[in-house]
């Protein structure tokens, strides 16, 4: 009878130090791609689903089509979604970045639009009556009183493209889903169990830095 290998890799054990001392530069890449990736589509939907918010919160009739037109974007499946924009971005991280843009465009423009809507109508009246012009009105009173909803919004989208960049897996750009997907077909524990973790990490890390921006930006609510 031979011993087993010493070499926790040559095992294929699901938690294996080696594998974190040998892949470390791989690993580094990987989550960097996911964290830029992420990044990029939050932010570019974040300035798409101000505008859309504000037209709808406006325009009473624009707040039906803008509410529904992201609802049904967010119920395309991925898979789908990314084979839609296919012809439009060819196997690129765009593709990736233009599918969690219109995913995240939900999540944000709600949140977004309800922040706004709740802010009381005497409070409005009393600033114009204070002399604030509509552009003063909005930078200075409305969204700083709309940004614990907006907040919300974005810490739901940012975690979710946390996960949904994974799926970029399928056109090459997906992050840590490279890693993950390249593990699965291959069966192996060590890289899939390390992916994932960090993705979960990540996820958390993202959500509690925004938990803490949002109370420093809004110290009313801490009193």
């Amino acid at each position: 009878m031979t011993a087993p290998p010493d070499d926790c890799l040559a095992r294929n054990e699901w938690i294996c130090g080696d594998y974190l001392s040998t892949r470390r530069q791989i690993l580094t890449d990987a989550v960097l791609q996911h964290l830029e990736l992420t990044a990029l589509s939050v932010a570019i939907a974040l300035l798409l689903a101000v505008p859309l918010a504000l037209l709808a919160r406006r325009y009473n009739a624009a707040a039906g089509p803008v509410l529904a037109l992201t609802t049904i974007l967010y119920t395309i499946p991925s898979l789908a979604m990314f084979s839609l924009l296919l012809p439009l971005y060819g196997l690129s991280a765009a593709l990736v970045v233009a599918g969690l843009v219109l995913y995240s465009l939900t999540l944000l423009v709600r949140n977004i639009l309800a922040g706004l809507r709740a802010v009381p109508e005497e409070t409005r009246q009393a600033a114009k009556g204070m002399g604030y012009g509509p552009v003063r009105l909005l930078l200075t009173v409305e969204l700083p009183l709309a940004l614990p909803a907006a907040m919300a919004g974005l810490r739901i989208a940012t975690v979710s493209a946390v996960s949904l960049v994974t799926v970029g897996a399928i056109v090459g750009y997906g992050g840590l889903g490279n890693l993950i997907y390249a593990g699965m077909n291959t069966y192996f524990k060590a890289q899939v169990l390390t992916a994932s973790v960090l993705c979960v990490v990540i996820a958390i890390a993202a959500d509690l830095l925004l938990l803490g921006a949002q109370r420093l930006l809004t110290p009313w609510q801490r009193a």
